[in-house]
């Protein structure tokens, strides 16, 4: 930096080197038979002990078994996965399913009560640590974790600032207006929060 500007003081043109073109770089290097951390699309902590994803897949797996989850929660009315069930089954995940039709008409109902369920699980620490996920962890999952935030007395605008940071550009009127409308009086918890 002294050099350019001295040369520039001096009335010097300035040799700038030409660029080497860009190489690679190496894969970072592994431990002998380490395996690779691979998270589930879209995955994020939510709280302390619960994390949201995407629908995992056998690349996750390594990486979901380093989180010690006691729990899965999957939001998806299709049959898990027999891999995934053979994985659950192995390192003692407890699988909750809450099957919602992931809705892509403008105007289809949420199924209010079916997210009350889900959101009981997720309040019982007891099945902590915990993974909600749907598809692609943006409207399902979006819309369980914004009703989470109103139990953890979020405003509304930082709820929907976190939605709309999942879903992007598939944000959802519709989502957004269920968790504004979604009642938390019935919820015994007055702030639900897992932070230790």
């Amino acid at each position: 930096m002294v050099k350019h500007a001295l040369a520039a003081a001096a009335g010097e043109e300035e040799v700038v080197p030409e660029a080497e073109p860009a190489r690679p770089l190496p894969p970072p290097p592994t431990a002998a038979g380490a395996a690779v951390l691979v998270p589930p699309l879209n995955f994020a902590m939510v709280d302390y002990g619960v994390f949201r994803s995407g629908f995992p897949d056998a690349a996750n797996f390594s990486f979901l078994r380093a989180l010690h989850l006691r729990s899965v929660l999957c939001l998806c009315p299709e049959p898990y996965p027999d891999a995934n069930v053979d994985f659950l089954r192995a390192n003692g995940i407890r699988l909750f399913q809450f099957g919602i039709d992931g809705y892509k008409e403008p105007f289809a109902n949420i199924p209010e009560d079916t997210i009350r369920e889900a959101l009981k699980v997720v309040l019982d620490i007891r099945n902590h640590p915990l993974l909600i996920h749907c598809n692609r962890g943006k409207h399902r999952t979006g819309c369980v974790v914004g009703c989470l935030r109103k139990l953890q007395r979020w405003c509304l605008a930082s709820i929907f600032d976190e939605y709309r940071c999942f879903a992007a550009a598939k944000a959802r009127v519709s989502d957004q207006m269920f968790m504004e409308q979604f009642d938390i009086s019935s919820f015994k918890l007055s702030q639900a929060s897992f932070s230790r």
